[in-house]
């Protein structure tokens, strides 16, 4: 009885190690939980020291991370091998019966390696995006029915393959419910447009970040309604190294994540450089902008709730008239919110 016992106990190791990887994890542990699953978290700290993003885990109630690798920003070499040497030795502690690694980061090839040289299946969320990631993996969780034509044009065996929708949407509608009183964020909702911008290659380029503030001038010049730009530390630090002219722009000092997805919810419009921002105003049915001249998310393209601008300031402008011309009528293309459920059940099943 306790060989059996011991053989029924799935044990699921978790790596993440940025903010985006909580947020689609968050409805797997939840969903872990539920089910009394024994799983661990591993947090690589990637992107941040695991104190600043502690608030993160505090604010979508999640429990604290078991491991904390410490691995910082470096250069992505030595960050991915920090990675697999730190993640081996936890794995080899603990054997758990999967890892499961969420989307496209260094954490995620990181740990994917390790668990791959320890013959420790992988599951894949969000699979289709990294082809690394992809084709070391055991299971791979396709959001969308393009990531899942993506994996088997790679020639990885449809017999790996599993469309589940993206956790992206579990997570908004669980943490929509989660939203307190936000009034004190003083927004009146639709009479905003809210600005998301941080990628290196629009904060860093001082070209094009001053063609994207010239653009948000020009619509602030067209609607009269004010524009909302919670700016991040990178943004703020490149903007008073370049120089950038905010005049008619509300910047704000950065709000948290609860916050900036109530912004979402109330917002005319979001203008954004952020692929989960981009994903998120899709399910949320909000017109978005993105400050980009490719995106990672093209569904949301397909399906007529995105339009790419680039950085020129005609074309931000003419894409925002676009979109507010649009009805927000799309179809959702990330699945049902019961991504986390199809997951795990997966799982119980064929490990």
């Amino acid at each position: 009885m306790t060989i059996i016992a011991q053989y029924l106990d799935l044990k699921v190791a978790i790596i993440l190690g940025t903010r985006p990887e909580i947020i689609k994890m968050a409805p797997i542990i939840r969903e872990l939980q539920r089910k009394k699953i024994n799983y661990f978290i591993i947090h690589s700290g990637q992107h941040y020291s695991y104190n600043l993003d502690k608030i993160f885990f505090m604010q979508l109630s999640l429990p604290r991370p078991d491991y904390r690798l410490k691995v910082g920003s470096t250069s992505p070499g030595e960050q991915t091998g920090l990675i697999i040497a730190r993640t081996e030795r936890i794995l080899k502690k603990n054997r758990p019966d999967i890892v499961l690694v969420q989307g496209d980061t260094n954490t995620v090839l990181g740990g994917a390696i390790a668990s791959r040289k320890l013959n420790i299946p992988i599951g894949h969320v969000e699979a289709g995006l990294r082809i690394l990631t992809d084709h070391c993996s055991d299971f791979l969780f396709a959001p969308t029915k393009e990531a899942q034509s993506i994996l088997l044009r790679e020639g990885i065996s449809k017999n790996k393959i599993f469309l589940t929708g993206n956790t992206i949407v579990d997570s908004v509608r669980q943490n929509l419910k989660n939203i307190a009183n936000l009034d004190k964020l003083n927004i009146i909702p639709k009479k905003f447009f809210l600005v998301s911008l941080h990628r290196q290659e629009n904060v860093d380029n001082q070209t094009r970040f001053k063609n994207i503030m010239k653009g948000l001038r020009k619509i602030k010049q067209e609607y009269k309604m004010p524009i909302i730009f919670p700016i991040h530390p990178r943004s703020k630090k490149m903007a008073k190294k370049f120089n950038v002219n905010f005049d008619g722009i509300d910047v704000i000092e950065p709000v948290n994540y609860l916050q900036f997805l109530f912004m979402q919810k109330n917002a005319k419009l979001v203008l954004t450089d952020s692929g989960g921002v981009q994903e998120e105003s899709c399910i949320l049915k909000v017109p978005c902008v993105t400050l980009r001249d490719n995106t990672e998310r093209p569904e949301t393209l397909e399906v007529g709730a995105n339009l790419l601008a680039g950085d020129s300031p005609d074309a931000i402008l003419s894409c925002t008239k676009k979109m507010l011309e649009r009805k927000e009528d799309w179809k959702n293309p990330f699945g049902d919110g019961k991504s986390a459920l199809k997951i795990i059940k997966i799982i119980e099943k064929k490990i």
